[in-house]
């Protein structure tokens, strides 16, 4: 039997680590990246794509592009997430035969746990490749607040994928096990965890090499994604206004203004503004037309503050779950 192997199974990355001399090491897939996009696609051909491939066609394919789909996992057809998620995504989302999600890319219909299980697949082949051996067993992180339905969800796909799942742990919990295995620690820690698509925080106390989760909380729906959408939605308007022309009606586009608002997010973290510039981004009777803003840290922060507050809130009742003040 092969190593075991712990994937933490993003919504917009993923990575896969496994334990040496005593400490967690990720591992670096073909490119060197220690993370990999949980993306999945189908080109013209019916090839499969995975990864940094699948997100390197997004624009130019934008229907047979499907991401972020650990915000549907284990949610039915009917709930408010996954309306919102039609409206924010260029791919096909379809209800299934029992009120489940489905989506459909290159003419197939294919379940959520199916497109994951392409991504658990690809963290698989990365740690193999790395270790010379088979993988066949696996822990997978999900959000503290993830369901039942949800953690099976999940469960599911490691199946599909050819993995024993050995266990799914909160993604707080794996991190603060990462920050104090084999230390003599005794001390409470909070794990404060803003992912793509998912925030949890997390009140743990080490003691003697034992951690007890003391309180959790979190959001399955407030991540990067929603910072980026905020800026789509600014550049959108900021279209409409100039020209007249909603972009998000365009798949193309709408895609062209993610992958433009994530490097955008990206820069602002180390630059007080920064450039977009989108040529040809829609067309109208007067010819081609662009789209040149320029976005400042400050814009950022008034249009994304109540996507913050909401962390806060979620952390100070976890505070006061746990007894604590700051």
């Amino acid at each position: 039997m092969g190593k075991p192997i712990g994937i933490d199974l993003g919504t917009t990355y993923s990575c896969v680590a496994v334990v040496e001399d005593g400490q967690a090491k990720v591992i670096a897939n073909k490119g060197g990246y220690r993370t990999t996009p949980s993306v999945v696609a189908f080109d013209e051909t019916g090839r499969r794509l995975v990864g940094h491939l699948a997100k390197r066609q997004m624009i130019a394919n934008p229907k047979n592009t499907v991401y972020a789909v650990k915000r549907l996992i284990g949610r039915r057809y009917d709930a408010p997430e996954v309306k919102r998620a039609k409206a924010m995504y260029p791919y096909d989302i379809l209800e299934g035969p029992h009120n489940d999600v489905r989506v459909r890319i290159a003419g197939q219909e294919l379940s959520i746990p199916e497109i994951s299980a392409m991504v658990l697949q690809e963290m698989r082949q990365v740690a193999e490749e790395y270790l010379g051996e088979p993988v066949k067993e696996a822990v997978i992180t999900v959000p503290a607040y993830f369901n039942d339905n949800q953690r099976q969800a999940t469960k599911d796909a490691g199946k599909i994928a050819g993995l024993e799942v050995l266990r799914i742990i909160n993604e707080p919990t794996a991190a603060s096990l990462a920050y104090g295995y084999g230390k003599k620690l005794d001390e409470t820690i909070a794990v404060y965890d803003l992912g793509g698509g998912t925030f949890d925080i997390s009140i743990l106390e080490i003691s003697e090499g034992v951690f007890e989760v003391i309180s959790t909380a979190g959001d399955t729906y407030l991540g990067g994604d929603d910072f980026d959408d905020r800026i789509i939605d600014w550049l959108s308007e900021t279209f409409q206004k100039q020209e007249g022309i909603n972009l998000r009606k365009d798949r193309m586009a709408l895609q062209r203004l993610k992958d433009a608002a994530e490097k955008a997010k990206c820069e602002l973290s180390s630059v007080p503004q920064a450039q977009i510039s989108l040529p040809f981004i829609a067309t109208s009777e007067k010819g081609p037309l662009h789209l040149e803003v320029v976005l400042t840290r400050e814009k950022l922060e008034e249009i994304t503050a109540d996507l913050i507050d909401r962390t806060i809130s979620i952390c100070e009742k976890t505070l006061d779950a746990a007894g604590l003040a700051i």
